[in-house]
């Protein structure tokens, strides 16, 4: 196998550009889809059943149908319906975010519900409202538990980011792509890619190994 070093050199720039944007995307899904999915937890945990059910619905749908169809989905037909026309940018980050936020939404609530009932009633008892019991006492020992977890979706996210390729949001895997369909090789693109990737994702993994060391 010739390696051709030279390809990956003159595509450097256009990859790092694709980085870049990748990275956008990934921080911006994941930021909005941990706010939004907390919304959906808690509508999960509600008795009431006409907030319980479609929260339940929600997650359902996007856990139980493939990321690919959810970014066609959302690029071909809730993007142009929002704006007129549609932008690969801000239908990766929407889908990446709607996926994002119903796994999201079911580590909240596996996060809370493992806390014990008795540290909701004894906060309640010290004169806590139910607000404010969840905001000091249930949700910062929940997230202690919780941010493995998280981890582990934010660097699912990261990898899951490189679908949105297909349609022509120009981040990592579209330069990619395009060096292969321009040379006919797939070790350097594709290679390539995996490396950056890969640096992306352990980088993640180290910088949360290091903030769950110390939340303990």
């Amino acid at each position: 196998m010739d390696f051709r070093w030279d390809i990956i050199v003159y595509y450097f720039p256009l990859l790092m550009k694709g980085t870049l944007l990748t990275i956008g995307i990934s921080l911006a899904s994941i930021l909005m889809g941990a706010v939004l999915g907390l919304g959906i937890g808690f509508g999960k945990m509600s008795p009431k059943a006409y907030i319980r059910l479609p929260m339940a619905c929600y997650i359902n749908f996007f856990r139980g149908t493939p990321l690919y169809v959810q970014i066609l989905l959302v690029h071909f037909g809730v993007v142009p319906m929002l704006m007129g026309t549609t932008n690969a940018a801000v239908a990766a980050v929407l889908a990446l975010t709607l996926n994002s936020a119903a796994y999201t939404a079911e580590i909240y609530r596996a996060g809370i519900q493992s806390i014990d009932k008795g540290q909701r009633e004894a906060a309640l008892s010290l004169g806590l409202t139910q607000r404010q019991a969840m905001r000091y006492v249930i949700l910062p020992q929940a997230i202690k538990r919780m941010i493995p977890a998280f981890g582990n979706e934010f660097i699912v996210l990261i990898k899951d980011s490189s679908l949105v390729a297909v349609i022509s949001a120009h981040e990592l895997m579209f330069y990619s792509n395009v060096m292969k369909s321009q040379y006919y090789t797939v070790w350097e693109p594709y290679l390539t890619a995996s490396l950056i990737y890969f640096v992306l994702t352990y980088s993640l993994s180290k910088l949360l190994e290091y903030i769950e060391k110390k939340v303990k």
